[in-house]
């Protein structure tokens, strides 16, 4: 399965699907986009040899005339699973649709609680005993689509918030792989009778 990758930063969760799905028999990564001209993924990707692209906001008369230059460009590449790993735009409504059920999402919290930006704050701020790390299919609204695979974080009053942010990459490191692997796989299906609903049946 040929996927491409959305980031807007440094691209840790990049890096991590290059060292445990890319070129491996089920995915490559065809493609790495992003918002930001000196985005370290764009480095990480062309360090694997993956093709770049920057869609600068700015250089855009609005929204939807920039992701529709993104979806262009993803179809270039033969993307058939779009990524957002850190990627720190919302998407328009049209491209959502362009691309429907095919991109997912990785959140450090476990959705629905805590959407948005700084979920790790929030979560830490709140007081609350377990947060955690979503991945989830992306629809128009922030952070609500349908829930994929999750994976809770115990805390305690004590923890400083750097300390959490470590943990909840780490466990993105994984999860976000692991569900692209699951994907890959055809293990992954949106129940037709309630599209909240992700099954997986692991093969």
């Amino acid at each position: 399965m040929r996927i491409a990758v959305l980031a807007s930063g440094s691209g840790t969760n990049l890096q991590a699907i290059l060292d445990r799905l890319h070129g491996r028999g089920k995915v490559e990564v065809a493609g790495v986009a992003s918002d930001k001209p000196g985005a370290r993924a764009l480095e990480r990707a062309a360090g694997a040899g993956v093709p770049t692209a920057v869609f600068a906001a700015g250089d855009y008369a609005d929204r939807d005339a920039r992701d529709a230059a993104v979806g262009d460009w993803l179809e270039s590449v033969g993307c058939e699973l779009v990524v957002l790993a850190g990627y720190m735009q919302l998407l328009s409504d049209g491209f959502v649709r362009r691309y429907a059920n095919r991109i997912i999402n990785v959140h450090p919290a476990l959705l629905p609680s805590f959407p948005g930006l700084d979920a790790i704050g929030q979560a830490v701020a709140h007081g609350v005993r377990v947060t955690g790390v979503t991945v989830h299919f992306v629809d128009e609204g922030v952070d609500t689509g349908p829930i994929l695979l999750q994976r809770p974080i115990e805390l305690t009053y004590t923890r400083p918030v750097h300390e959490v942010t470590e943990e909840i990459h780490a466990v993105e490191h994984e999860l976000l792989p692991r569900a692209i692997e699951l994907i890959a796989d055809g293990a992954v299906t949106i129940d037709p009778d309630n599209p909240r609903i992700v099954r997986i049946e692991e093969r």
